[in-house]
């Protein structure tokens, strides 16, 4: 094959270079993703860069997977910081808004961050990144039964933060 001909077929694969370039121009969704799971700025930016450095170091996916899987490889890291498992009883997460009305999107991520772990992997996984309940229970190594049960429980908490925003007003 010649040079010329070597120059015009392209890698069907995610490079490097990609990977770099997608978490460079995402940074503030993937970063976003990452706090929403793990309710820690520290861990968040742990996740992001590990979710950065596993993408672009260990990964063989083809180019256009690789969004999708730069948001993947941050919940995997995000799982494993965490640890969530599911509960009979909902735990509720450390994040305080401390009674300040928040605008709609701070009080949005002010609801998720309310959440229990488990039921706040639950909703960002299956509710805000549209993963099915059967590649949230792979992830989350837990049931089917348990995502829903967990999925069930935070919009229910959500929606009665968001009553109670509503109402404060």
């Amino acid at each position: 094959m010649t040079a010329a001909m070597q120059s015009t077929t392209a890698t069907p694969y995610a490079s490097s270079d990609d990977f770099r370039r997608i978490f460079y121009e995402e940074i503030d969704s993937l970063h976003r993703l990452s706090f929403l799971l793990t309710a820690d700025l520290e861990k968040a930016d742990l996740c992001f860069v590990s979710g950065l450095e596993d993408s672009a170091n260990r990964s063989t996916v083809f180019k256009e997977w690789a969004h999708s899987w730069a948001r993947r490889t941050i919940i995997q890291n995000a799982v494993r910081a965490i640890n969530p498992r599911p509960t009979e009883e909902h735990t509720p997460s450390s994040f305080d808004s401390g009674g300040a009305t928040l605008p709609v999107e701070r009080a949005e991520t002010a609801a998720v961050l309310q959440l229990g772990p488990f039921e706040r992997f639950v909703y960002v996984m299956s509710v805000l990144e549209r993963y099915s309940d059967q590649d949230c229970s792979v992830l989350l190594a837990c049931t089917r039964r348990d995502v829903l049960a967990a999925r069930i429980r935070a919009s229910q908490q959500i929606e009665m933060q968001s009553t109670f925003s509503l109402s404060a007003k």
